[in-house]
């Protein structure tokens, strides 16, 4: 029997996705294997109009609990860990044929419950979800360990073994790919993953873990805790049986989790967390249509909701006006409107709350003395008013708090420079140090910067995060202890051992 075939569920559609919404009919809830979990509930609003598209299930840290337990059964004593590499690829890839015929629905459910264009769930979100868990899945019976060089008397094996309990707790910028990039590697590695979606963005999660049963995962090696922060992901953090954490969000909750760590069994822990990352324009810079579209990208995709958003702009003084034209005459084609709609590129901002803060940070870059070159408005007649032009400000000195501080919101900040030597100290300026990209035709120039600047990911002449095949994470305060994606991903869920035998 074929894959497809063995896909037996009734495909959903983004327009059946949507209506659901519109009928307040959508759900996530914990996919625990156990009984008598907590039954409280919390309304589901979507940050496209604020209007409840359906609920989510809150849990506590008895549910946590529950959760833990049944992991560390299944870890200890049942099947997932025992099954051979390949018959766990086997599974992950049936799991990646449901994903395939469902990334409408699951494209739809990231548009309705995160305010991000339908489009871009469609033609990135999605496929990179799926990309990351086939690359997985392939590397699964392809990684193994080693034999030391010892002498006749001894044979040294070093073996990689999954490190047990895996709390995965998720950011909601980009709901399913973040979920691809911790449990995919989490789990074909034989750990027993708990999984904690945003609060505000739960329904991808829960439906990729229905989709994984489906292909074959066990309940107890996949558990899925719905909730608030302080309830669910603390009690995570806290828990004396979870063995490491994973964690994408803010710098501040990642502080947390390192208290957690130390207050309870030192459990791992790694985290990546926000960025400030620049984008540095040398004079010999070639300013074509791709450069721009690059640029722009790297400053205002998914409404910069991106922890590598490339939010300052440093340039040199003979490029500045031609660079600021071509910017200004590029923002055209970023529209602002509803995700619903095909054409748009700027959807809402994620919730009140952080509308709010990136408000305020256009009111305080003004009163601070920036220039605003472009955009700057509050689309306040779309939807629920949440949404935010791209905006450009020029003459943003070091000092400013948007040179420094990380929005999470579509403003770029641009400072100019007029020596190699300054634009590196510009760039380097931060707490942060998690992407950077800079624009050169100088090959002896290109390795010197990229040398010295302070972060995890440079790319140059182009903006880019990498792919699935290169790790990704950050220096400084955007975190460490581990990366995403690549072969290194599988370290921070797997733990060495050294056996030695004695001939």
């Amino acid at each position: 029997m074929s894959t497809k075939e063995q896909i037996t569920k009734e495909q959903i559609t983004k327009e059946q996705v949507f209506e659901q919404a519109k009928q307040q009919k959508l759900w996530a809830g914990h996919l625990i294997a156990a009984e008598n979990l907590s039954t409280e509930t919390l309304d589901n609003y979507t940050p496209i109009d604020n209007s409840v598209i359906g609920q989510i299930a809150s849990g506590n840290a008895d549910d946590i609990d529950i959760a833990v337990k049944v992991a560390r059964d299944s870890f200890e004593n049942g099947e997932w860990r025992r099954l051979a590499p390949a018959e766990r690829k086997a599974i992950m890839q049936r799991w990646c044929a449901l994903m395939h015929e469902h990334s409408e629905e699951l494209a739809a459910l990231d548009c309705v419950d995160a305010g991000k264009p339908i489009t871009e769930c469609l033609n990135t979100d999605i496929p990179a979800t799926i990309e990351t868990f086939e690359w997985y899945a392939e590397a699964a019976d392809k990684v193994f360990g080693k034999v030391a060089p010892t002498g006749s008397a001894a044979l040294a094996l070093i073996v990689q073994e999954p490190i047990g309990v895996v709390g995965a707790v998720l950011p909601w910028n980009f709901p399913a790919q973040m979920y691809a990039w911790k449990v995919a590697p989490a789990l074909i590695s034989g750990n027993s993953v708990i999984v904690k979606p945003a609060e505000l963005t739960s329904l991808s999660a829960y439906r990729l873990t229905e989709l994984a049963y489906e292909a074959g995962v066990p309940k107890e090696a996949l558990q899925l805790v719905c909730g608030l922060g302080e309830n669910v992901g603390a009690a995570l953090g806290q828990h004396m049986d979870v063995d490491m954490v994973s964690f994408t969000g803010s710098t501040e909750v990642g502080r947390l989790f390192l208290q957690y760590a130390a207050q309870s069994n030192l459990k791992e822990i790694v985290l990546e967390c926000g960025g400030k990352s620049p984008q540095v324009v040398f004079d010999d810079a070639v300013l074509d249509d791709a450069a721009i579209n690059d640029i722009l990208s790297a400053a205002f995709w998914n409404m910069s909701e991106n922890c590598s958003c490339g939010s300052r702009l440093i340039v040199h003084s003979s490029q500045k006006a031609a660079l600021l034209e071509k910017l200004k005459e590029g923002l055209k084609d970023w529209k602002v409107g509803s995700p619903y709609d095909p054409s748009t590129a700027i959807g809402p901002m994620i919730e009140k709350a952080h509308f709010d803060k990136v408000s305020h940070y256009l009111q305080t870059t003004k009163d601070e003395g920036a220039t605003l070159v472009a955009g700057g408005n509050i689309h306040s007649e779309l939807g629920s008013g949440w949404y935010v032009e791209p905006t450009i400000f020029d003459n943003v000195s070091p000092d400013m708090t948007l040179f420094n501080e990380e929005v999470f919101g579509p403003i770029l900040a641009v400072t100019s420079f007029e020596t190699e030597e300054e634009a590196i100290s510009l760039a380097n300026q931060s707490s942060y140090g998690l992407a950077a990209s800079f624009y050169t035709q100088n090959i002896k120039r290109a390795y010197r910067v990229a040398s010295a600047i302070k972060a995890g990911t440079v790319s140059i002449n182009g903006f880019s995060e990498g792919d699935i095949t290169t790790p990704f994470g950050g220096y400084k305060q955007s975190g460490f202890g581990g990366r995403d994606n690549g072969l290194e991903a599988l370290e921070q869920y797997t733990q060495t051992k050294t056996i030695w035998v004695v001939n």
